[in-house]
């Protein structure tokens, strides 16, 4: 799993990672157009702990989502701080698939 978003993400939910992938690996519990229609100072409310997820076998690693990221929640796999490495296997179990 080339990139891995994390829990930092939660409650943020901030499409402009999805908007920018070029494989459109990058999906959530809940449509992007559902979190697009709710103004971000109040995605944190009505989605709390909602999170998105990078598909470890779709993404190419281009990295394109980890500049745009507003609160830094992407992170190459083998670059995750030590308290995120569980965030490996969220990814992963997200898309029905153990972690790598």
């Amino acid at each position: 799993m080339p990139h891995v978003i994390t829990r930092h993400c939660a409650g943020t939910c901030d499409t402009v990672c999805a908007e920018v992938c070029p494989v459109e690996c990058i999906h959530g519990p809940i449509a992007h157009a559902t979190l697009r229609s709710v103004p971000a100072a109040e995605r944190g409310v009505r989605f709390p702990g909602v999170q998105l997820y990078i598909d470890p076998d779709e993404c190419i690693d281009c990295s394109c989502c980890v500049a745009v990221c507003p609160v830094s929640a992407i992170h190459m796999d083998y670059d995750l701080p030590l308290e995120l490495r569980d965030d490996i296997e969220a990814n992963a179990r997200f898309f029905g698939r153990r972690g790598r």
